[in-house]
């Protein structure tokens, strides 16, 4: 693709993060010469990095064109939506859009990245709030999410409207926020949409979402029904609803909440600083909740996905002022997210040691999902009636059957698209006309680099196989150090062997090679090698320093 690409009288899709993957959303369409950002979102690496946290979409395409990017709208405040802002926005240089609750958490986190005043941050205060920015109109569209102010966004252009679902499912008894009615969404679809780009995270869900207040009964209940037990729910912290409901739960059962973890405590003060949570009970420290008696608190945890450093990771391996013990009851308020089972899995086994009792959204109707089942997606279908479908927010298996139930349902077209593929949305027949450079990027320490470059493909590969470091110094002989291979006591031998191997591999050498530093340091790498692989059936990377001379790695 060409530097000096522009969408010249045409409206185009380009997603450089969230299809293909859940997660890392970043948007871009592009109309009459001027690109606008739908959020900037960011992943966790889930230990496929090693030593990275956080991940995010490579957004060269648009760092080279930010003189005709206009700016950047967030839908709603997820991490995989906003995650990326404090670490791009000072580049991009663009206006940041959002409404009061998600623009609070992000000026917080332009203030930890020392950008406040330096990004200019646009709050929309109104529901369903309209602007214009460039060739775009944009509406906010309040729609029910596991977050207060989810939104879609409708997108007027010179070439037809469109309709951005952002994160979204249909829900009459949300507890928090007003979503657009059906009604007003069938209004839209008789004014016309040309396109609809949709949430695909829970197609093959044959069932609706469900309801919060639903969650609301059947965490009453199950509360209730622990009387005389200390019990903990942990839930996503993001979820003002489910907070809200739990601290309904609190007082109606007659307990004192006790709050654990950092991302609890400042999702629940941005939610009171902007009208939320008003009626949310007063709090008891970690020594007040263990002198009151086992009946009378709820504590509210984060690390209900089995982060290490969260807090009920940390109460399940008693390593928390706050403590459970036997008989004591654990409600699991949220999801499994995929790729987390193996850590949840050891913590809950850490719990079921101590005899605690836990109880899932298997066991007991104390969860909904944030996303679209099968049934709200065949009717926003129906209301919006769009002439183009273009899934997103999936992974490839989630986007090929959206459009295949799109189809079923009778939308004229759809477009199947990856990350980094240009999509023409008008005129003419919608597709894909272009491929641009996308990718990853890490958080590695204090620098963003490439996920695939060799700082990470090495320690990737160190992970795997180890490392050996041979130290060869004049009138001495080779030092070596293995480093992460599984010798244990046999250590002293294969190094006293490695030793007499790498020896005996530059003594081989003849004429020139005898004193070229290069092929020294090759033959004493190989014997290294082939030493580790004799003693280990490992293959690591083999580091040779020579003193005055060189140094190199190699493979």
């Amino acid at each position: 693709m060409k530097k000096n690409f522009k969408p010249e009288n045409e409206l185009l899709f380009l997603a450089l993060g969230g299809s293909g993957e859940i997660g890392m959303n970043v948007n871009l369409y592009g109309c009459d010469g001027k690109w606008l950002m739908v959020d900037l979102g960011m992943t966790f690496s889930g230990g496929e990095y090693p030593g990275v946290d956080l991940v995010f979409a490579d957004i060269e395409f648009i760092e080279e064109r930010t003189k005709d990017l206009l700016g950047v709208v967030l839908t709603h405040a997820h991490e995989d939506h906003i995650g990326a802002v404090p670490y791009f926005a000072g580049e991009l240089g663009v206006p940041l859009y959002a409404t009061p609750f998600t623009a609070d958490l992000v000026a917080r986190k332009l203030k930890e990245a020392g950008l406040t005043g330096k990004v200019e941050l646009n709050i929309i205060e109104d529901d369903h709030g309209e602007f214009d920015i460039g060739p775009f109109s944009i509406t906010y569209l309040p729609l029910a999410h596991s977050i207060a102010e989810g939104n879609a966004l409708l997108i007027d252009t010179p070439y037809g409207s469109v309709f951005h679902t952002g994160d979204w499912k249909l829900d009459e008894d949300p507890i928090i926020g007003e979503p657009t009615t059906e009604e007003e969404l069938r209004a839209i679809g008789d004014e016309g949409v040309l396109a609809l780009v949709c949430d695909s995270t829970n197609v093959f869900n044959p069932e609706p979402s469900g309801s919060e207040g639903a969650v609301h009964k059947g965490l009453m209940e199950e509360v209730a029904r622990h009387e005389g037990k200390r019990v903990l729910v942990t839930t996503f912290a993001s979820n003002v609803a489910r907070l809200q409901t739990l601290g309904e739960v609190a007082r109606e059962t007659g307990r004192q909440v006790c709050i654990a973890g950092r991302s609890l405590d400042r999702i629940i003060e941005v939610a009171q600083d902007n009208g939320y949570l008003e009626d949310f009970p007063p709090t008891v420290d970690f020594d007040g909740a263990m002198r009151l008696p086992r009946g009378e608190v709820l504590i509210l945890a984060t690390g209900g996905q089995g982060e290490p450093r969260a807090a009920l990771s940390r109460i399940a391996d008693d390593n928390h002022r706050l403590e459970l013990v036997s008989g004591d009851v654990v409600l699991f308020s949220s999801r499994q997210i995929p790729g987390n089972e193996i850590s949840i899995g050891k913590m809950q086994n850490q719990l079921a040691a101590k005899g605690i009792e836990m109880v899932t959204d298997r066991q007991s109707m104390i969860h909904v999902s944030g996303h679209p089942g099968r049934p709200e997606l065949e009717a926003l279908y129906e209301w919006i009636r769009p002439e183009v479908l273009v899934p997103v927010h999936g992974e490839m298996r989630h986007m090929r059957e959206q459009a295949r139930l799109g189809k079923e349902r009778g939308i004229p077209s759809n477009v199947v698209q990856s990350n980094g593929d240009i999509v023409r949305l008008a005129p003419g027949e919608p597709g894909k006309i272009a491929e641009v450079q996308n990718g990853r990027l890490v958080l590695d320490g204090d620098i963003i680099a490439p996920a695939d470059g060799e700082a990470i493909t090495m320690r990737r590969r160190i992970a795997q196989e180890g490392v050996i470091v041979v130290v060869l110094a004049r009138g001495t002989a080779p030092a070596v150090e293995a480093i992460g291979l599984p010798l244990d006591e046999d250590l002293p031998d294969f190094v006293a062997e490695t030793q007499q191997d790498i020896l005996k591999a530059i003594g081989k050498l003849k004429g020139r090679d005898a004193s070229d530093p290069a092929a020294v340091h090759e033959a004493a790498r190989l014997a290294a090698r082939r030493a580790a692989r004799r003693w280990s059936g490992k293959n690591p990377q083999v580091r040779v320093v020579m003193p005055g001379l060189r140094e190199a790695s190699a493979d």
